[in-house]
């Protein structure tokens, strides 16, 4: 849960210093007055959960200069200054420099909060955007699976156990969720890491070239998906898209780790992990006879379920973070703010595609 926001109230004046005080609080607005400015400094830093009203005139320092050493230390924190006539020359000079708001004194303390509370508000954006974006480079970086869900968690978690572990994994989920980056991150994560991670589209390789593509030809002619992969990880995605002769074929090479080029006697054995991944249930599958129940079984050593976006829908933000990261990367644009009314119709969309 986000820290609450709060008014940093610079003031010499201890009379009117109280009275804002007291109405910040009427109007449930958390305060932290300071009658000295350098004080006040003290209590800011980078992400300071809040904002700060000032006096322009003061001993010591002006709200002036507070405003620019607010500035120094974290640009987007709102600073609004309270000046009087004489000094509203000045004040608009400020607002010119980045200052969001000034009031001329005397002035309707409702007319104030109403400055602070649209102030704070665009606080909360401001950090709520440097969140999301923290969380997504994280995600990206170290934890490439983007999510703070608790099932994002135990999938990235549980796959690092895995990855360790070496042995073949079977990975479901829905069409876009990212089964094909889990499998890459088994391979990354894992000792195979710096030898071959050889990916294979079962859907969209043709029957008739399907074995061909697989396992190679004799004699040097063509060598096969499989045997390129050794040493390294083959992942068959889509498997539950493989014909039944195909499924025969493959199951010899997840028993016995060797493959046979076609027009060759001399089998080669193979050191590999296999990561196979579908988007339907393979014991469904088996049940209507659509997929060979031994084979099952071997690809089965461990199995990952990838969650839909909609049994995570509080991920959708970081995602959406992220993806509006790179876009104005690769467009030379600032990154665009996430506002209330964006995140909540993120948040009530379906994502049937899920992150694809």
């Amino acid at each position: 849960m986000s820290e609450a926001l709060r008014v940093l109230l610079v003031d010499d004046d201890t009379v009117l210093r109280q009275a804002l005080a007291q109405s910040f609080e009427l109007a449930g607005i958390d305060v932290d007055a300071h009658g000295d400015p350098l004080s006040a400094l003290e209590a800011i830093t980078a992400d300071f959960p809040g904002m700060v009203v000032s006096d322009i005139r003061m001993p010591g320092i002006d709200g002036i200069e507070l405003a620019r050493r607010v500035a120094a230390i974290d640009t987007e924190i709102p600073v609004i200054l309270m000046t009087g006539h004489g000094d509203v020359p000045m004040a608009v000079a400020a607002l010119k420099q980045g200052v969001f708001d000034f009031v001329a004194k005397p002035f309707a303390a409702d007319h104030l909060i109403a400055s602070v509370e649209r102030a704070l508000e665009m606080r909360r954006l401001v950090l709520d955007n440097r969140r999301l974006r923290r969380a997504a480079e994280e995600a990206q970086g170290a934890y490439p699976l983007i999510g703070e869900t608790p099932v994002m968690m135990r999938l990235r978690d549980t796959v690092r156990q895995v990855a360790q572990a070496d042995v073949d994994v079977l990975v479901e989920g829905e069409t876009g969720t990212g089964k094909e980056l889990v499998a890459l991150l088994l391979h990354r994560w894992s000792g195979r890491r710096t030898r071959p991670f050889v990916a294979v589209d079962c859907a969209a390789l043709p029957e008739a070239i399907a074995e061909d593509e697989l396992f190679g030809q004799a004699h040097g002619r063509h060598q096969g998906r499989i045997a390129a992969a050794h040493r390294g990880t083959l992942f068959l995605d889509e498997v539950d898209s493989m014909g039944a002769a195909l499924q025969g074929r493959m199951l010899r090479v997840v028993e016995e780790r060797e493959v046979r080029a076609i027009g060759s006697e001399d089998p080669q054995v193979l050191d590999l992990r296999i990561v196979a991944a579908a988007k339907s249930d393979l014991a469904q599958a088996v049940v209507e006879g659509r997929f060979r129940a031994d084979l099952l079984y071997r690809l089965d050593a461990v199995r990952l379920r990838v969650p839909p976006l909609r049994e995570r829908r509080a991920d959708v933000p970081l995602l959406f973070a992220h993806f509006l990261r790179e876009a104005a990367e690769r467009f030379g644009r600032p990154v665009p703010m996430i506002d209330g009314a964006i995140q909540a119709r993120l948040l009530s969309h379906d994502w049937p595609g899920n992150v694809r």
